[in-house]
């Protein structure tokens, strides 16, 4: 009975080393490698394709983010830039399964699973982008199961658009519209005279 009793709470405290069911640790941030023990990445690629709702960033405008793909278990996502490993923007509210993963000092700076529930392409993640960044691709580890798992999965690059010409002091719209239209209305009397 002691040697049942001992080997059970041997096994309740080394399990934690084989797998993350709970989601991924802190310490995989940067390499999004998810610590299974004796588990490695699968060679082939990767049957998932991180889509975007945009090519562009906009301060203050959500990006929501979708892995496509066959059903999986696990995950790990972030947003980065090419110059940094570190997790930049934040993630609004986790979808069911899944949660806040803090990483590079950001308590929102990933997403990873809650639990081993299936997710698949109706499981939307939201993101904001920061202000100081002008291109950004997101990152993923995904996860079939605690022996599957395939890393380094991107999105195409996002790029910051313009926030539009901005008005001299004192200046307002309806007086920048205006100014179109008279530059607009010589074009049209000169094209007018021209011969045809």
């Amino acid at each position: 009975m002691e040697l049942l009793m001992f080997s059970l709470v041997l096994l309740q405290g080394i399990s934690p080393c084989f797998s993350f069911p709970n989601g991924a640790p802190t310490s995989a941030c940067d390499d999004m490698v998810p610590r299974h023990t004796g588990v490695q990445p699968q060679p082939t690629p990767a049957p998932y394709t991180i889509l975007t709702s945009t090519t562009t960033l906009q301060t203050g405008q959500p990006i929501t983010v979708t892995i496509t793909g066959t059903n999986y278990r696990g995950v790990l996502l972030e947003a980065r830039s090419t110059a940094s490993t570190n997790a930049l923007g934040s993630w609004q509210l986790p979808p069911p399964d899944t949660k806040f993963l803090q990483c590079s000092g950001n308590k929102e700076g990933a997403i990873t699973h809650a639990n081993t529930n299936v997710k698949d392409d109706t499981t939307v993640f939201t993101w904001l982008p920061p202000n100081n960044t002008n291109t950004i691709y997101f990152m993923a580890t995904v996860a079939q199961q605690r022996t599957v798992y395939w890393l380094n999965i991107r999105s195409g690059t996002l790029i910051k658009v313009s926030e539009g010409i901005g008005l001299a002091t004192g200046g307002n719209p309806g007086m920048a519209s205006k100014g179109f239209l008279l530059l607009l209305a010589p074009c049209m009397l000169v094209s007018q005279m021209l011969p045809r």
